[in-house]
């Protein structure tokens, strides 16, 4: 390349001045303007450069996409000469750099050596090392602050990536737009936990009990909620399941029980949800039921939180509309202040969630959405209209839910399935029984909601037989009033307990709560996450007859009476 002075447009003051040449460029600015070249070169043999790639362009070079802009409106008016995108020298300079050639260079190259290194040098070793290699070369060393003010220059996403490593330099990279995208509705949800910020009270006394927990799902190329699970249990896979079962069913009973005029059209399956890292997400029961229904699932890389980006947003926004709420602890104490949100609190949880759904089809799928430009339903019923692909709706909703439960491996005895001390008992058992499937371990769903049944799949033709309590006069119970109670008896020194005094500890406990003056605030919390649960489950009943209802325990059986499978109940 011949080596020659260029002119340009200076930008500043939009008048003609001398380009730096080849000659007067530093090495420093040598290698700038190569890397700069050819990052310009890739994208110019680009017919037409989208605004992904040019950002993509500008992220690389850690300049903004205006002064990628200008940067190639100054390479094509010179000729493609690489010196036209030489770094500009300040005005003051009038076109030469303040400083001598060799100390940029030298400067540069510690800068590269030293400072962008893992080690993590501080700038005052960084001017140290500048000023010895200055000295020893007989050159005036630069002041410290044109040492700051060189390394003050580079991008904070190039410091943090060689000093710290990639995920570091993460914070620091443009995000212009969600990383996550669908091209139509019901191709993606995207799932996630939040803490409510508002406390809730319980609704036979209006007493605090705390704050719930929110699974939400969300569309990600229209940004509609596609359902959400409000409970006081910790994040689990039946949290998840929920969400998703709320997620895919047709919303018109839900509208209905709250007496809500607007439409909530989202329903089908999606076909991949994209989650996080979490324990809940990995369970085997979620990764099953997603594959049983043909949806995929993808988990967001550790330490790319901006890939959560579109779902964080919508909580943060649904967070600041229940900060209006009474109860509300807001985001942080500042916020807080001096509010007591423990006694000004009075929504239940049913009043939660009707004030939720209000939220959702009444406000935030009718608002505009700053990125979409449009409002979120609006969007979603465009897509559906262009949609080549058909929605798959959910057939059976009993099976659907199933599906997502917590999955046991138990082996078949006699006497039918036992599960933590509680016997599960059919005479849909007994043909398997008597073939000789004791000790056989079996594929067992049960929902921690409702603990008076299970959900066995046969082994042969894939479908679930519901088998009840053994003692179908037991009560129905939740797994954390299980738990409670396994908790009482060992605290009592008992190592070795039966069904009937797990039972029996429950109904004290019950009886102690309902003659007490005043629960406390975990006592309460405790009863409502209960009767919640309970209240959430789905009525999920047999058509066929699996037990005899009026026998308080069913009767040892006869071998001889054997018949084949009649009451397999058909959940395709």
């Amino acid at each position: 390349m011949e080596k020659q002075d260029v002119t340009e447009e200076n930008e500043n003051s939009g008048t003609s001045s001398l380009a730096i040449g080849p000659v007067r460029l530093s090495e420093p600015a040598w290698e700038e303007a190569r890397c700069r070249a050819r990052i310009i070169q890739s994208l110019l043999k680009i017919p037409k450069i989208s605004e992904k790639k040019r950002q993509a362009a500008a992220n690389e070079l850690g300049i903004s996409k205006r002064t990628l802009s200008r940067l190639i409106k100054r390479y094509k008016a010179s000729g493609n000469l690489l010196s036209a995108l030489a770094p500009q020298p300040p005005s003051g300079g009038l076109g030469k750099p303040r400083i001598n050639e060799n100390v940029e260079s030298i400067i540069h190259k510690v800068v590269r050596e030293l400072y962008l290194d893992k080690q993590k040098r501080k700038i005052s070793k960084i001017v140290q090392e500048i000023r010895r290699r200055c000295i020893e070369a007989n050159i005036t060393p630069p002041g410290q602050n044109t040492v700051r003010r060189r390394i003050s220059q580079l991008s904070l996403e190039k410091v943090f990536e060689k000093r710290s490593g990639k995920l570091s330099a993460h914070p620091f990279t443009a995000n212009h737009g969600p990383a996550v995208t669908a091209q139509y509705p019901l191709e993606m949800f995207m799932i996630d936990h939040t803490k409510v910020d508002v406390i809730v009270v319980d609704e036979q006394q209006r007493l605090p009990i705390g704050r719930p927990c929110l699974t939400l799902a969300i569309d990600v190329f229209s940004r509609c909620i596609a359902g959400f699970y409000l409970s006081f249990e910790d994040p689990s896979a039946v949290s998840v399941g929920l969400c998703l079962t709320n997620s895919v069913f047709d919303k018109t009973d839900v509208l209905k029980k709250y007496n809500i005029q607007h439409s909530w059209p989202l329903k089908g399956k999606p076909e991949k949800i994209v989650v996080d890292q979490g324990s809940e997400f990995k369970s085997e029961a979620l990764r099953k039921g997603c594959e049983q229904h043909g949806i995929s699932i993808h988990w967001r890389k550790i330490g790319y939180p901006h890939l959560n980006g579109v779902i964080e947003r919508v909580i943060g926004t649904f967070m600041k509309e229940i900060h209006e709420i009474p109860g509300t602890t807001f985001s942080n104490i500042s916020e807080r202040g001096n509010y007591d949100s423990t006694k000004m609190a009075v929504l239940t949880m049913p009043e939660l969630e009707k004030w939720l759904t209000h939220a959702i089809v009444g406000k935030y799928h009718l608002e505009i959405h700053s990125s979409l430009m449009e409002t979120p339903l609006s969007l979603f019923h465009r897509g559906i209209e262009t949609r080549k692909k058909e929605i798959n709706l959910v057939k059976n909703q009993k099976a659907f839910l199933i599906d997502f439960l917590p999955i046991e491996r138990r082996t078949l005895q006699r006497h039918g399935f036992v599960i933590d001390h509680i016997f599960y008992f059919s005479n849909a058992l007994i043909p398997w029984i008597s073939s000789g499937k004791i000790n056989e371990k079996f594929m067992i769903r049960r929902d921690p909601r409702n603990l008076s049944r299970i959900f066995v799949l046969h082994p042969k033709e894939f479908q679930y037989l519901e088998i009840p309590y053994r003692n179908i006069a037991r009560p129905v119970i939740t797994l954390w009033e299980h738990r409670e109670s396994l908790r009482r008896l060992k605290e009592r020194g008992l190592r070795h307990f039966d069904e009937a005094l797990i039972f029996r500890t429950l109904l004290e406990m019950k009886e102690i709560i309902k003659n007490a003056k005043k629960e406390t605030q975990s006592e309460r919390k405790k009863r409502v996450k209960n009767e919640n649960a309970k209240k959430n489950t789905l009525d999920i009943k047999s058509n066929n007859s699996y037990y005899n209802s009026n026998k308080k325990e069913q009767e040892e059986f006869d071998i001889h009476s054997i018949k084949p499978f009649e009451d397999i109940e058909d959940w395709s």
